[in-house]
């Protein structure tokens, strides 16, 4: 009878639970947006949505502060997220040490403070009451997974860290000056010239909240618009911007303070002599506290190589390496998982998503091994995603030519070259391979 008890009991929880995760599953963006609000809010522990409070209170409390950006729809970074709000015993005792913001569109959001990769969804930031700027954490180099470059226990590291030099400050705020933000394009992003029109400084909680706010993502897209509309190109410090330290070959530790976990041999980090279970405690005089300070500072590195100071600790010592970029360093990082290349695949390749041909696609196409085989993975269908369809592209093409090249690999490379190399409307040949078939087409470039 007790075990008849147990299993329906034990079934009746797993319905329970099958339900409530229907239930949440099946919340509209509206309701996810306004779920958060309500929870934060409800926990008062929280500024929400109010970062001149949040500093008022670090300026009386002699508290750092932590202003976390959070695109509430997108599910990349969710439990992370949650952990920070509620679960993880550790960080809960870790934030009691911090004033918190919680930021939830960019609406407003002043650009000369806040600069970061707005392809994340999850970004923070530490402060002080002065507005003098600790660290950033919140990284992503994956449309969908995040383990491999956040963690709340790399999260933790970061906040203690910060916490450190929010001891001995300002003795050390001469350290911290490259980490602080540089004048920006645009003051606010709803001042950027394609997103003023359609959006104002605040999100509308008595109508459509959701498509009030303007995401992280649309920042970056916008900027790069107005440059390209204006100059005709996008240098490659934003299309390639934040790179990732696996550019360099430096594969980083989630879980610790900006320590190596991995060197990819004969790469920029390996020929600069870092080895794996390096902390990087500074790099160009800077702090380094996340893979996110790491990114900042290869941010405004120069395109054309040249080389960073590094203090490492290394078994317990601390030695000083310089970091060597060779001159196309740069363009080694992968931008096919942005968000923001869905705008640069309609401005250059017509609305075309690509992906690098397997060995197998490869031999059946009878191309070689560092020649272009890139297969169609998706032609958009309304405009102004629709050119390439229009040029008779499909689904399945193999791409093995553009504008007379034949060696750019990747589909980074392709849009790189069509958006910075081709001029804006020029109609360009694309050799395509279908079945047995092989044909060229015209598709034109666009703003």
């Amino acid at each position: 009878m007790i075990r008849n008890r147990l299993s329906f009991l034990s079934l009746t929880l797993c319905f329970l639970t099958a339900t409530l995760l229907s239930q949440v599953s099946a919340q509209t963006r509206q309701q996810k947006v306004l779920g958060d609000k309500l929870k934060f809010e409800a926990t008062g522990s929280w500024f929400y949505n109010d970062l001149e409070k949040g500093f008022e209170a670090a300026e009386r409390l002699k508290q750092p502060m932590l202003v976390v950006l959070r695109c509430i729809p997108c599910e990349e970074c969710v439990k992370l997220d949650d952990d920070l709000i509620e679960v993880n015993p550790k960080l809960q005792q870790l934030l009691k040490s911090f004033v918190r913001v919680r930021v939830v569109g960019t609406n407003g959001l002043d650009l000369s403070q806040f600069q970061f990769d707005t392809d994340q969804s999850f970004a923070a930031f530490i402060f002080n009451a002065d507005g003098t700027l600790y660290g950033r954490y919140g990284t992503r180099s994956d449309p969908t997974e995040w383990k491999d470059d956040v963690s709340v226990e790399g999260l933790g590291k970061a906040l203690e860290a910060a916490l450190e030099l929010h001891r001995n400050y300002p003795a050390n705020q001469s350290s911290l000056a490259g980490k602080q933000a540089d004048k920006p394009m645009f003051p606010t992003p709803e001042q950027i010239p394609s997103l003023a029109t359609r959006y104002t400084n605040k999100l509308d909680y008595e109508g459509d909240t959701v498509k009030s706010c303007i995401h992280c993502h649309m920042i970056g897209e916008s900027i790069k618009a107005a440059v390209r509309s204006e100059k005709g190109k996008i240098p490659n410090a934003l299309v390639f911007s934040y790179p990732h330290p696996k550019a360099i070959g430096l594969i980083m530790d989630p879980t610790q303070c900006a320590t190596v976990k991995d060197v990819v041999g004969k790469s920029d980090g390996d020929k600069s002599g870092f080895k794996v279970g390096d902390r990087i405690a500074t790099l160009d005089g800077q702090p380094i506290l996340s893979i996110a300070d790491f990114q900042w500072v290869l941010h405004h590195a120069p395109d054309n190589g040249g080389s960073i100071k590094a203090s490492v600790e290394r078994n317990k010592q601390m030695i000083e390496l310089s970091l060597k970029l060779s001159d196309s360093w740069r363009t080694k990082e992968d931008i096919s998982w942005r968000a923001s290349s869905w705008s640069l695949r309609q401005a250059g390749l017509g609305g075309m998503l690509v992906k690098s041909a397997t060995k197998e696609e490869r031999s059946a196409l009878g191309v070689k091994e560092g020649q272009m085989a890139l297969v169609v993975e998706h032609v958009g269908a309304h405009a102004p995603h629709d050119r390439a369809k229009k040029a008779g592209l499909q689904k399945g093409d193999a791409i093995v030519e553009y504008d007379g090249r034949t060696d750019l690999v990747r589909e980074t490379d392709l849009l790189a070259y069509a958006i910075n190399e081709v001029e804006i409307g020029r109609s360009v040949a694309i050799k395509i391979r279908r079945g047995t078939e092989s044909k060229t087409v015209q598709v034109a470039t666009s703003k």
